[in-house]
């Protein structure tokens, strides 16, 4: 490498330059190299292969389309040979003799869009020319007139994550295609049409098969070619040369991609020739016994099945029969790995430890993946893997932009991981019209996708999900849907996601009637097809209502009487607020000898809810479980929490005090009841059998919550939570009339009279014209929530080219994000701040809603000011407290 600075005017084109002083330059025609290398390295990987295939409605890819490829690959930055994008690196001072100014500053891919639609006639007539064979490309490779092959290249050129626009975008420039020094952009354009004949010359055999014209396989390509750009633009695996290299294709560039292939993970045929088969249940997780009934359902249905839903209630084992599933689809070939996705943060982190200890009973120690803990704001520790994927190194027209990078805060790891456990939101980002959706939908292709806890109280989100099953499985891929309390309507649509001939859902008798616990798939008629399986786990639970949702001293007191009892007992609120004020409330009423009863982490007081940097979370997640886990002690106890508590933990209390939510929602709540017969023997006086109290609005009544969020604590249109009261309602009738529910006997009946849209028509057929306006407005909502759904998801459907207005994304990443509930930014903090829990945890960063910020910029870092327990810190003219009762505005 040159240590002066290089005469950038002459005849050699760059691609990739030191951003500073511009000392060190890779060559043009190299990268374009390492990145069809690296194409051509990915379908070289199995799985890979079969998924771009089958996007095409293909069985599998020839040699001569999978070069084809290689070569839009290899093209994917032809752009940067104009002048214009050259002298980007340039300064006045390396002008050539008798050149007085620098070329106008362009791109490279913007700047292709007028060469493609022919706006720049005269470029276009010498590019197409030039390249030597792209004429006899339209003609043998594309059975559409050149519109596949057109295609195609638009994809390649939109590889940075957005897809190109070809009209209304940038206007022509002749001038930038024009020669300049010893710099000649037609000259390069022919030397590299002549290259891809000599790295792909399988490309241009005669007689293969015309490549697929399917919108989804071009996508799926855009995907790849995304992801082999990623690689290829690491100068860990490609380090920069400026000198040209004849034979630099098969010396350099294929040895790097192999070595970055196999350094990510990607080729696996060493660990699956060590692969000694799937252990035995009890062995893969290291419990006694066998499956019980819906775990052995599930490994009985046809692994062929590419979308299945398991239907089981809370602590069923559901987690154990969707990895069981997971190692015999690897076993067989039908899979790379596996991306388990939870609904939350915490539940991921939860989940992460198990599927690490399932992966280290099934894969060999020496070829074993790293399970990696795909979650935003927490650092990856010893214990959350992480996978050799270096940061992408590109150099592009907004290359300023400070925009998330792909895998937002790890670009080392999430969806190219082989194994990885994260939020939903991860996923469902590979379905939106966000930058770099395909990359992240390619990586997922591969692997098995797990979804735990899917339900349907958000159309915004079920049909994102119904747009990700859509692509995931079309494109040949696997997926497993898991819940406790589906209902029937979420359940058939999902089944037969893209389906417009799909019957409608059942009726409500139906719909109640069927089995419970059951494995569905879909059925070749549009019927959903339910496999029984009884787990012999009844319990009956006492339900009571009571008025006192805003009467803090009420429930404080309740609470306290049974903790005083030796019982464990769990405090649900709805929302953050009410269960700040709640323990607030019960530290007053406690008294000295009390204190004991009080839930603490390392002796300072405290609740457990979503508000908590990562490191804290981690701790009271720790403590709530060794409290209320399977060693729990029989002492009394008060923990209070929001939703939190529900998802994932394993815990046990003997009372549960909760509000009034959707019954789907309470019977996940009720799931950590009574969760573990072998406590039942050391259960107090009173609470042996499974009690739970829910809190009601003053007077038992909702419809004040039809006008009014005041203290409506997440309940009702105006309170943010839950809005349905149709559901609400519906729900606290099924209090009121079964003070005794048989769980899991009633799982069914329970959640399909209180969301079947014939239960609500009754709800406000009996209560009147406000009611059934309320009803027509959530109606009204979700739909508007369905096409706004719709309207930013990607259109697969469409082609780069001929359909090109439609693939081009016009939404804005960061109102998809936040409307996925992907909002939160990283607040840094220089100094740290001190952890409330243990002050010799540092709290470098907390991750906070920009609907918080309310438009305010974020700064670098924010200098924390100490306070009692904790510290506050200001964002703008926001203010913050962040201690022991977690992140609340002040």
């Amino acid at each position: 490498m040159n240590s002066e600075r290089l005469p950038v005017y002459t005849g050699h084109h760059w691609a990739k330059s030191d951003r500073e002083d511009h000392k060190r330059i890779h060559l043009l025609e190299h990268h374009l190299a390492d990145v069809g290398a690296c194409f051509e390295a990915l379908l070289a990987q199995p799985t890979i292969r079969q998924r771009l295939a089958w996007s095409a409605g293909q069985e599998g890819l020839d040699g001569a389309n999978a070069s084809r490829l290689c070569v839009f690959a290899a093209l994917h930055d032809i752009g940067k040979a104009n002048v214009g994008f050259q002298a980007r690196i340039w300064r006045r001072e390396d002008l050539p003799q008798g050149e007085r100014r620098l070329p106008v500053f362009a791109g490279h891919a913007l700047d292709m869009a007028p060469v493609l639609t022919g706006e720049d006639r005269r470029t276009a007539k010498w590019f197409f020319d030039d390249l030597g064979w792209w004429w006899e490309a339209i003609e043998s490779w594309d059975d559409r007139e050149g519109e596949t092959v057109c295609a195609l290249f638009v994809a390649t050129l939109s590889h940075h994550g957005h897809p190109l626009q070809l009209e209304g975008g940038r206007s022509a420039n002749p001038e930038i295609w024009r020669p300049f020094g010893q710099l000649d952009p037609r000259q390069f354009v022919r030397q590299i049409g002549e290259l891809v004949r000599k790295w792909f010359p399988a490309a241009f055999s005669p007689g293969a098969p015309p490549l697929p014209a399917s919108p989804a396989f071009q996508h799926m390509f855009l995907g790849l070619c995304n992801w082999a750009d990623w690689i290829g633009s690491n100068e860990g695996w490609f380090p920069y040369v400026d000198t040209p290299q004849d034979d630099y294709m098969d010396t350099t560039a294929r040895k790097g991609a192999k070595k970055a292939i196999d350094s990510i993970g990607l080729d696996l045929s060493p660990q699956r020739m060590s692969f000694q088969g799937v252990p035995g249940f009890g062995d893969m997780f290291d419990i006694p016994g066998t499956p019980n009934a819906i775990q052995q359902a599930t490994q009985d249905t046809p692994l062929a099945e590419r979308l299945a839903i398991i239907e089981s209630e809370t602590g069923s084992g559901k987690t154990e029969a969707a990895l069981w599933r997971f190692a015999r689809m690897y076993d067989n070939g039908l899979v790379d790995g596996l991306y388990f996705a939870l609904p939350t943060r915490a539940a991921a982190v939860q989940i992460h430890g198990r599927v690490k200890r399932f992966i280290a009973n099934l894969l060999p120690a020496e070829h074993r993946p790293p399970v990696v803990l795909a979650v935003p704001g927490y650092l990856p520790g010893e214990d959350a893997g992480s996978i050799e994927m270096p940061q992408y190194n590109p150099w592009w027209e907004d290359h300023h932009d400070a925009e998330r990078p792909w895998a937002t805060e790890g670009p080392k790891r999430f969806l190219a991981a082989q194994i990885a456990v994260g939020t939903v939101d991860q996923a469902m980002l590979g379905a939106l019209q966000v930058k770099n959706a395909h990359m992240r939908k390619a990586c997922l292709a591969r692997n098995l996708l797990v979804i735990d806890e899917v339900h349907a109280s958000d159309t915004y989100m079920s049909q994102v999900l119904e747009a990700l099953l859509d692509a995931h499985v079309s494109a040949g891929g696997y997926a497993l849907l898991m819940s406790a309390t589906l209902g029937s309507v979420a359940r058939h649509r999902w089944l037969n996601h893209g389906k417009r001939s799909a019957g409608e859902a059942p009726p409500l008798r139906e719909a109640i009637e069927a089995s419970y616990p059951a494995i569905s798939t879909p059925g070749p008629a549009g019927e959903d097809l339910i496999k029984a399986g009884e787990n012999n786990r009844d319990k009956r639970v006492s339900l009571e209502s009571i008025p006192a949702m805003q009467d803090f001293t009420i429930v404080t007191r309740r609470a306290l009487e049974a903790a005083r009892a030796g019982a464990k007992v769990l405090v649900i609120r709805n929302t953050v607020n009410y269960a700040i004020r709640t323990q607030q409330a019960l530290e007053e009423i406690a008294g000295q000898d009390d204190r004991g009863l009080l839930f603490d982490a390392n002796g300072i007081a405290t609740l457990h809810h979503g508000r908590f940097a990562p490191v804290d979370r981690q701790i009271l997640d720790a403590k709530v479980e060794e409290l209320l886990g399977q060693s729990r002690s029989e002492d009394g106890l008060v923990v209070v929490g929001t939703q939190t508590l529900e998802q994932s933990l394993d815990i046990d209390a003997d009372l549960i005090i909760t509000d009034l939510c959707p019954v789907d929602v309470l019977l996940q709540r009720i799931g950590r009841l009574h969760r573990r017969r072998d406590n039942d023997a050391n259960r107090p006086v009173g609470y042996t059998e499974p009690r739970c109290v829910v809190l009601t609005p003053v007077g038992d009544d909702l419809s004040p919550l039809l006008n009014s969020g005041t203290e409506a604590n997440g309940l009702g249109p105006h309170g943010g939570v839950y809005k349905d009261l149709r559901i609400l309602e519906a729900t606290r009738r099924l209090i009121v009339g079964h003070t005794q529910w048989l769980i899991p006997e009633m799982n069914r009946k329970l959640v399909e009279s209180a969301t079947h849209p014939a239960a609500l028509e009754v709800i406000v057929s009996e209560l009147g014209e406000e009611w059934r306006s309320h009803g027509l407005q959530i109606e009204g909502a979700e739909m508007g929530d369905g096409l706004t759904a719709r309207g930013v998801t990607i259109k697969r459907d469409k082609s780069f080219f001929t359909d090109n207005r439609e693939v081009v994304f016009i939404s804005n990443d960061e109102n998809i994000r936040t409307r996925l509930g992907d909002d939160r930014m990283d607040i840094a903090f220089d100094p740290p701040g001190v952890s409330p829990f243990d002050t010799k945890l540092r709290i470098t960063r907390l991750a906070m809603s920009t609907r918080w910020l309310g438009g305010v910029a974020i700064p670098d870092s924010s200098a924390p000011s100490p306070i009692e327990g904790g510290f506050a810190f200001s964002i703008g003219d926001r203010h913050f407290t962040y201690d022991r009762l977690g992140l609340r505005r002040t």
